[in-house]
């Protein structure tokens, strides 16, 4: 649904419930383009799906059922707002865990059709894509890679809902690669903040892990030789020392190969915005990590391009870049109806998702 496009403020709520944190977001977006978080609000399921060892989406979609209002009602109280100072409601609907989607999405459209809110049903995606824009004024059009648990991709943003994409996974997301090697070597959940902290001061030299899609001269990632490569290894340890050069050699190989498909796209998209400034965005949780990010730093300013990333507190899922999404669709006069559906799968560019899947579409449609 498009809207008279308008240039008031626009104050919105922001909920997500894509996977296993429960989050509420008041956000404030000015006619210039100024954002401020007027409140943040996590509540995380850790320790409801430790003993699992992951997620478990029937105890997620349960846990977000029972908290939501209650999460919701606190981010309104902390940002100083009742529901009548609102502009719009904004909640992932998709990608994710599509139980807890529906808990959200639906506490959303409750929201908008009591208040005669208008409604925003985000791309989860999208989210991450305008994390950046949460702490600095980052200008469109810019290169993003997108890397977390379950999304390791590359995307040309030239705008709210224009995203073309580069490059994507063609097996484990980089996020998982972290959390399943971090399993095999002992540590608890979840496991890409535990390697992090196993990885310091570690030997990275002292193990060598495969190098995949060398030979390539597209922008795609393989993580499942690494992962592979890496948990026979880990089966043959004796001491903390030999785990801690193993994770360390893990969270290298990771950055190296981000940072050498990264490098490949950024010629491509210089070559194709000569004349306008050159950015490129990190965001998703394993942005959070600080190895990570520095490599991808370096290789974009030796490449030209400024570099942005999210505030740690913003690296993973939260609120307030559901907010913000939503804020600058209703700030385009963009809305969705009430019947807009809870999506397992929602890929950025559903042109490229279709015509050249990274896996193969089925009933639930193509995953990129």
């Amino acid at each position: 649904m498009t809207l008279p496009a308008n240039t008031i403020p626009q104050l919105v709520l922001g909920l997500e419930t894509s996977c296993d944190e429960t989050a509420a977001a008041v956000v404030r977006l000015a006619p210039d383009g100024d954002v401020e978080v007027l409140s943040s609000v996590i509540a995380s399921q850790i320790t409801a799906h430790a003993p699992f060892g992951g997620v478990v989406p029937e105890i997620a979609a349960r846990a977000h059922v029972v908290i939501i209002d209650a999460i919701a009602a606190r981010a309104l109280r902390e940002a100083g707002l009742g529901f009548e100072a609102l502009t719009g409601v904004a909640a992932t609907a998709g990608p994710g865990l599509v139980g807890g989607v529906m808990v959200g999405l639906s506490f959303g459209k409750a929201i908008a059709l009591a208040r005669g809110l208008p409604l925003v049903a985000v791309n989860h995606l999208e989210g991450h894509a305008v994390s950046a824009r949460l702490a600095a004024q980052v200008a469109y059009p810019f290169l993003l890679l997108l890397v977390s648990g379950g999304h390791c991709q590359l995307l040309s943003v030239e705008g709210v809902g224009a995203c073309r994409r580069l490059g994507s996974t063609l097996d484990d997301a980089a996020g998982e690669a972290f959390d399943k090697i971090a399993k095999t070597l002992g540590l608890a959940y979840p496991g890409g903040p535990a390697l992090e902290a196993l990885a310091e001061g570690g030997d990275a030299a002292r193990y060598q892990l495969p190098r995949m899609l060398l030979g390539r001269k597209d922008c795609d990632f393989s993580f499942s030789g690494l992962k592979t490569a890496a948990a026979r290894l880990a089966e043959t340890l004796s001491t903390e020392t030999e785990r801690r050069d193993l994770a360390a050699a893990v969270q290298t190989a990771i950055a190296t190969q981000l940072a050498e498909r990264s490098d490949r796209a950024m010629t491509a998209y210089a070559a194709q915005h000569e004349g306008v400034g050159l950015r490129f965005v990190v965001a998703g949780g394993v942005a959070a990590n600080r190895a990570v990010r520095a490599t991808l730093e370096a290789s974009a300013r030796a490449q030209g391009f400024a570099f942005a990333a999210p505030p740690l507190a913003y690296c993973t899922d939260n609120a307030a870049m559901i907010a913000l999404a939503g804020a600058e669709r209703l700030a385009l006069g963009m809305s969705d109806p009430l019947d807009a559906p809870a999506r397992p799968r929602w890929p950025l560019d559903a042109v490229a998702a279709q015509a050249n899947p990274i896996h193969v579409p089925g009933r639930k449609g193509a995953k990129a």
